[in-house]
């Protein structure tokens, strides 16, 4: 039986990850109240907040976009047994976790050289991103993967 544990953790990851998204685009809409300060280096307003320039990319907030991702990445696990899935498993998860990382590093560089600010909320699903893409790399070159299938 093929071992499959780190499609496990990227699923409770994309969880969590859906969970931080949304709760920032409840933020970006105004509905919540950001958790961290207005001054200093972490102030989630000026870098998500309702107000901030680039929190979105024309009239899409880039919390949506981090929630869509974070709900494909479930769907592509939790459909791992599905056959067009199961398949490319691998390569879904590393094109899927690549392009996450890719958007992420994007954002963190926009937050560290324009915007002159963090938002924690925003570090955490970066995090939560760069677990994700290791996980994906370590279950593509999972050894006796060929093994499982053929059996």
């Amino acid at each position: 039986m093929k071992q499959d544990w780190q499609v496990r953790v990227i699923q409770l990851l994309s969880v969590a990850g859906l969970l931080v998204a949304f709760y920032l685009l409840l933020f970006h809409n105004g509905v919540l109240v950001a958790g961290c300060t207005d001054t200093g280096w972490d102030d989630c307003g000026s870098v998500s907040g309702p107000g901030a320039p680039y929190a979105s990319i024309g009239p899409v907030p880039v919390a949506l976009i981090g929630l869509i991702g974070y709900v494909v990445i479930f769907l592509v696990t939790w459909l791992k047994d599905w056959s067009p899935v199961r398949d490319y498993l691998p390569e879904i998860l590393i094109g899927l976790t690549g392009f996450a990382f890719a958007f992420m590093l994007f954002l963190t560089g926009l937050e560290l050289v324009v915007i002159h600010a963090f938002c924690r909320y925003c570090l955490v699903s970066a995090g939560i991103v760069i677990i994700m893409l290791i996980l994906s790399l370590s279950y593509l070159r999972n050894p006796g993967e060929e093994a499982a299938y053929a059996a």
